[in-house]
């Protein structure tokens, strides 16, 4: 798909650095759309698919089963008033039997044309005579939960597949039958007859396959890696086609059966019930079952019933393998041919020496071809691909959440429609031209049409879809937008097929300006930095670095005043090194622009243009003592032309820079062994926070501020020694300021 990107590329017309472009050329990309009669490979081509057909609407939520009788008629199980119907050839379906139990999970026709029909919860097999009037007896009933499947071998005896103890019973007429197998599993989910006339089980909660040999006797031929054997369809080969998945399904066929009989706690289901949440599954697969009461049928009578089951929570887990199809070949060696972590494969089924699987997302039927690449047959957008069953022609396919039986042909439709998935731009974007490779032989046309919003979901804010585009390279006329999506329409005719592998619609972002972020900074020199707050009084030295974030602004917006948490902080002698950090949602390369003005001042002062890098180092002296703010600009010139480059800036909050020391003036005076000491300290820059005293280099006593504060430029202190030596005193007097300078003065006593 490199090749066709390479090819798309070279077809688009010669645009500025930032046009972007929006491509889609292979499986993973195109299956993210929206498929109406439309096929997709795994090679990422898109094709008309076969003809989709309704055969029937039935009112019930879920058909369970499909069984082929005489005469090409069908009958249907549906859940859950345990409901058959009998659809003849033109597809007219008809009630034919209700059970007395509300769910009939399986069906199967005897080579007689009997119809057997198994009913859960209380499991009970039916024999039904679909004459006129139907006649329907009860055949077998093996006292157990649950029958999950039936299976008629060559030589007319049935065999059933149970639970909740995973029995296979064998029936060899009415009220007659005994345990063939006993699994050990809680379930027999599945069971088939080979083409050499051997039964075949498949289980659940261990997902294994047996060959049952005999009575009591049985072969493993598979353990899953997943819980539930689903469906099992034996090949003319002689090998096996298997479908394995998480036991999501047998669960909520359980979870369905026990909501709808357990009786006696007050809790009403409304019938027909639309909608089934299973919440809680255990090991054995049962689950509790709420239906939702606003997908209820409003009209439909209420019936009281309570929970049977007891269950813990069903957790779903992603990037886990939710279903896979495997193929046992005749020497037992297995081959996985198809692992999904999104879709539960449902049903199997062989047409054309190929075999075709229906999963539960969008209702999908896929075919694996002899390259055991699995082809998206259709979407069939009905909730769930419930069972496939081959008939001439084509395949059946039902569905639930309304449930369906559709017709798939043998033959491609004459139409079919793919919906791309919606594009956002990540702003208000000019569009160009849309560009596709595929083929469109005589008789055929693939013609494009384009819409658009700004809006995430498609709504009626939206511009309407365009006039139809089929020439490559046709200029979008969609309005300029943020999010944009295309469909394409195929027609075919009994000649020609279109196809189409790729798709490039190239655009061109709105240029968003680019923003500042933060600006620091930091103070470097020689020495240990000065302290600047009052926690340097214990010997301790501040921070130097002056951070402040603040948001995307113009010079209006710039302000000295400070907060009543902020610290002032002040860059020493040696280098000042101012940093930033800025960003463009574009990817855009940047260039930096600073500027920097007194707090007094009213004009910037340009410092360094165009600047690569996000930091800028200045010597520390240039700069006279002050407070000074920093301004930061950001462009993207570099990439845009000039008529679309942007600009963003920022401000720093006030930095000082202060060098130096504040001037004393101070008398000292002795009376006895008591020294008073008066100081007076005055700065240029910053305000006095403290004033101290030494006697004979001994340890600092603070004096204090005689205003009581000190917090202006210029400040008095006083204080008075006690117990002072006798003889000359060197007494040594300090002050420092809010940036960290310390003025001293000496003074001798004698």
């Amino acid at each position: 798909m490199r090749l066709v990107a390479l090819l798309l590329a070279a077809m688009l017309p010669a645009a500025a650095a930032t046009t972007a472009y929006w491509e889609l050329n292979n499986y993973a990309e195109f299956a993210k759309g929206k498929l109406t009669g439309v096929s997709l490979t795994r090679e990422g081509r898109l094709l008309l698919a076969p003809k989709l057909d309704t055969l029937s609407s039935l009112d019930q939520p879920v058909i369970w089963a499909i069984a082929r009788g005489p005469a090409n008629s069908l009958y249907l199980a549906t859940g859950h008033r345990g409901q058959v119907f009998q659809v003849d050839a033109a597809g007219k379906a008809q009630l034919l039997w209700t059970a007395p139990e509300p769910e009939v999970f399986t069906l199967t026709v005897d080579a007689k044309g009997a119809l057997y029909a198994a009913t859960a919860p209380d499991g009970k097999i039916y024999k039904i005579t679909p004459d006129n009037p139907v006649t329907a007896v009860e055949y077998f009933n093996p006292k157990e939960k649950y029958i999950w499947s039936l299976a008629v071998a060559p030589g007319g005896e049935l065999y059933a597949g149970t639970g909740d103890q995973g029995k296979i019973y064998r029936i060899t007429g009415p009220n007659t039958g005994e345990v063939w197998y006993e699994s050990g599993q809680t379930h027999v989910t599945a069971l088939a007859i080979d083409n050499k006339g051997r039964l075949l089980a498949g289980s659940e909660p261990n997902g294994i396959l047996y060959h049952v040999q005999g009575k009591d006797k049985a072969f493993v031929l598979y353990d899953a890696n997943l819980p539930e054997i689903r469906a099992i369809v034996p090949a003319p080969d002689g090998s096996l086609y298997v479908a394995a998945l998480g036991g999501a399904y047998g669960k909520k066929q359980a979870g369905a059966a026990g909501a709808a009989t357990a009786v006696g706690a007050g809790i009403v289901v409304t019938a027909p019930t639309t909608t089934i949440t299973v919440e809680a599954a255990q090991a054995q697969g049962l689950a509790e079952v709420k239906p939702d009461p606003s997908k209820a049928a409003a009209a439909a009578p209420a019936v009281t019933v309570a929970p049977a089951i007891s269950a813990t929570p069903v957790l779903e887990l992603t990037g886990v393998d939710k279903s896979a199809l495997y193929r046992i070949h005749p020497d037992n060696l297995v081959e996985t041919l198809f692992v999904s972590k999104e879709e539960n494969i449902y049903d199997l089924a062989p047409l054309d020496g190929r075999i075709l699987f229906s999963t539960d997302s969008q209702g999908r039927v896929y075919r694996l071809e002899p390259d055991r690449q699995p082809t998206l047959l259709i979407e069939t957008r009905e909730g769930e691909a419930t069972r496939l069953a081959p008939v001439p022609n084509g395949i059946l396919v039902a569905t639930s959440h309304a449930a369906k039986l559709l017709r798939l042909g043998s033959q491609p439709g004459p139409q079919g429609e793919y919906e791309s998935p919606v594009h956002d731009a990540t702003n208000a974007a000019r569009w160009g031209r849309l560009n596709w490779l595929g083929a469109a032989p005589a008789g055929s046309q693939l013609a494009f049409r384009t819409r658009s919003g700004n809006s995430a979901r498609p709504d009626k804010t939206w511009s309407d879809w365009s006039a139809p585009l089929t020439k490559p390279g046709s200029p979008i006329s969609s309005p300029n937008a943020r999010y944009i999506q295309w469909k394409v329409e195929l027609t075919g005719s009994a000649t020609a097929t279109p196809q189409l592998d790729a798709v490039t619609l190239a655009y061109l972002p709105q240029n968003t300006p680019p923003s500042v972020k933060a600006i620091q900074a930091t103070a470097t020199g020689g020495g240990v930095p000065k302290a600047a707050t009052t926690a340097a009084a214990a010997g301790q030295a501040s921070n130097t670095v002056y951070s402040v974030t603040v948001t995307d602004g113009t010079d209006a917006q710039a302000t000295s005043a400070g907060t009543p948490t902020q610290t002032v902080t002040r860059a020493v002698s040696g280098n000042l090194i101012i940093t930033w950090q800025a960003e463009d949602t574009d990817g855009d390369k940047l260039l930096y622009t600073v500027w920097f003005r007194g707090e007094e001042e009213s004009e910037w002062k340009l410092l360094k243009k165009d600047l690569p890098d996000q930091s800028l180092t200045l010597e520390a002296d240039s700069l006279a003592d002050g407070k000074y703010l920093f301004k930061v600009e950001a462009s993207d010139s570099s990439a845009n032309p000039p008529s679309q480059a942007r600009t963003g800036n920022a401000i720093s909050a006030p930095i000082l820079l202060d060098n130096t020391p504040p001037a004393l003036t101070a008398t000292v005076s002795r009376t006895g062994q008591a020294l008073a000491v008066e100081v007076t300290a005055t700065d240029t820059a910053s305000a006095i926070r403290r004033a101290e005293v030494s006697v004979n280099a001994g340890p600092w006593t603070p004096l204090a501020a005689e205003d009581g504060v000190a917090d202006s430029k210029t400040e008095k202190f006083t204080g008075k020694l006690e117990g002072v030596p006798a003889g000359e005193l060197s007494v040594t007097v300090r002050a420092v300021d809010a940036g960290g300078n310390a003025g001293t003065l000496k003074r001798v006593v004698r």
